[in-house]
Parts: C-alpha cells; sequence; structure tokens
C-alpha cells in the first residue's frame, strides 16, 4: 500500500524556487489545471479572497520591461510593510539561503555590483514567460494575507506536479504602486506577492542549488 505522506514528501521536496527559466510558455489549459486543484485549500469562513492577474507572452513582456524600469526609478513601497529586520536564526537562515544563491552564480563576498545585479533579476521576472500577481481584499486584513499564504503554497505544489517551476516573489510586490497602476488592481485590494512560473532553465547555475529546512526538533515546543 501507498504511504501518502511519503507521495506528499515527494511533491514537497520536488518544489523549489526556480531563478532562471526557459521562454517556452505553458499552455493554458495546464495553468488553468493549477489554478483550479490551488484553490481547494482552506480559508477563513471559506472566503477563498485571492485574485490573480496572469500574464503571458506580450503582456509578460510588457510587465517586464516597465517593472525593471521601475525598480531602477522608484523606491520599494509595499502594500504589506516588510519585516521590520531578521534577527538570530531567521538572520542565519537568509543569509545561508543568500550566499548559496550569490556562490552559485558566481558573485563573491563584497561584490556590491555583481549583488545588485543579481537582485535586479526578481524584477526581470528571471526570465519567466509567466507571472501571476496575487490580490486580496484590503478589509480582510491579516487573514486575507494569510489565505492567500495557503494559496501560493497550493499554486507552487500543484504547478510543481504538472511540471511547472515556479518562484514567489515579495520583491515584485514591493512596487504595489506601479502595479495597481499597470493593471487597474483597486485600492481596496493588496498587492500579497508574485509568482513568476515557466519550465526551468536546468542547468542554469541559479538553479544549482537547494534551501535547507530545520529540524522538526527545532520547530516544535512538545507539550504532554
Amino acid at each position: 500500500m501507498n504511504d501518502p505522506r511519503s507521495e506528499l514528501d515527494r511533491l514537497m521536496s520536488r518544489r523549489w524556487s526556480c531563478r532562471a527559466f526557459r521562454p517556452d510558455p505553458v499552455p493554458r489549459s495546464r495553468i488553468e489545471r493549477i489554478v483550479e486543484t490551488a484553490q481547494k485549500v482552506p480559508s477563513w469562513c471559506n472566503a477563498q479572497p485571492w485574485q490573480l492577474v496572469i500574464t503571458s507572452g506580450a503582456e509578460t513582456e510588457r510587465l517586464r520591461a516597465a517593472l525593471m524600469h521601475e525598480a531602477e526609478t522608484a523606491a520599494p513601497s509595499p502594500d504589506l510593510p516588510h519585516p521590520d529586520r531578521y534577527a538570530g536564526i531567521y538572520l542565519d537562515r537568509r543569509r545561508e539561503t543568500g550566499w548559496a544563491l550569490y556562490d552559485a552564480v558566481g558573485v563573491r563576498k563584497g561584490d556590491r555590483a555583481g549583488s545588485a545585479r543579481q537582485a535586479m533579476r526578481n524584477f526581470a521576472l528571471f526570465d519567466a514567460p509567466h507571472c501571476a500577481i496575487i490580490t486580496a481584499p484590503r478589509d480582510l486584513g491579516a487573514y486575507g494575507a494569510v489565505d492567500c499564504g495557503g494559496f501560493v503554497t497550493a499554486f507552487t505544489l500543484a504547478a510543481a506536479e504538472c511540471g511547472v517551476a515556479t518562484i514567489a516573489q515579495a520583491a515584485v510586490a514591493s512596487h504595489a504602486p506601479f502595479l495597481h497602476r499597470h493593471f487597474d488592481i483597486p485600492d481596496d485590494r493588496l498587492i500579497i506577492c508574485a509568482i513568476s512560473f515557466g519550465y526551468a532553465d536546468e542547468v542554469h547555475p541559479a538553479n544549482r542549488f537547494r534551501t535547507t529546512r530545520a529540524d522538526v526538533q527545532d520547530v516544535v515546543d512538545w507539550r504532554g
């Protein structure tokens, strides 16, 4: 008998944050299947607050060019405030991931120009052929954002099951005013994040590392 936990674990292990994509588009039917599966996640009061703008083809290219210009000329202004700071183990994990990426793409410590170029890759959507902008009603506040977090997780897992690579991006959402203007998204909706997706460029150096995970004992406070 198959172990359902093992099947889920294998799927979770197949999902990773892709930072270089091939230009090949994903068929619309496959994207619809991914969204349909992701919508099965739970949400508070079954509100299902997520709404998506998904780009393809010329619309992705228009977004990419405009977003890169925005990132070069305007300061970040997210709808959801950035964390006040990363400290302790959270800072350690952030640094570990950052240096693993820099090492993979050949950016050495102290190379600020190199790290800036790599950061700008976020706004080029890592050359992905598609981008999904995730929004939630402003009135739902943190609860709507939490629900969207579940949807983002489900979207990335459903995509992995379909052979589609993804990366969830807070960097794109940091230019929320631009996204509101570009897509005519009303102000009563919060820009939560973006998900760039497509087929992975498997040989690109940026895709040659994987992040680590904490041990169960490090995240659970057992009582009883």
